[in-house]
């Protein structure tokens, strides 16, 4: 074999390793999220980071009558359906990437809004999503906000005073 065949044929492993390597870390699933975005701007509260493997795998397996869209159960389109067929490493936007507006709406700034234009806004949408699945577990559990093993509902569970 000529050199010059080994020397393409490096450069051709070389190319498909880096390749493979930058596909394989562009879809990896980070464990621990920090909710923090520019949304969270003026943000007073501490933020929370969401365990997405506890979500994901944890809570879901154990719960899977509570989680019947998988992924879509928080992954959801442009008209708030769930996105069923998604599987772990699949891309998905993130939250901002919709709901862009900072903050959260509620009393008379939102009397007049609909679902939809409230979820515009960032803590709207996230709270809309997580609280109403947080309840439902509790439900299910049997729990109370504030036993043991249940999952946080109020304002001081999810966002206790800074540090």
């Amino acid at each position: 074999m000529s050199k010059k065949y080994w020397i393409i044929a490096t450069i051709a492993v070389i190319t498909t390793l880096f390749i493979t390597t930058g596909i394989y870390a562009g879809k990896e699933v980070k464990d621990e999220i920090i909710m923090n975005n520019k949304a969270y701007a003026k943000h007073t509260k501490s933020i929370q980071t969401f365990t997405h493997m506890k979500h994901a795998k944890e809570y879901a397996e154990k719960n899977p009558e509570l989680y019947k869209n998988g992924c879509g159960d928080c992954h959801h389109d442009k008209d708030n359906k769930p996105l069923s067929n998604l599987k772990e490493g699949d891309e998905v936007q993130n939250c901002i990437e919709c709901h862009k507006k900072p903050g959260y709406i509620k009393g008379k700034e939102a009397k007049e809004l609909t679902k939809e234009q409230k979820r515009e806004y960032h803590a709207n949408a996230i709270h809309d999503n997580c609280k109403g699945c947080h309840k439902d577990f509790n439900k299910k559990m049997k729990l109370k906000s504030k036993d043991k093993g249940a999952a946080p509902v109020t304002c001081k569970q999810c966002h206790p005073k800074k540090k």
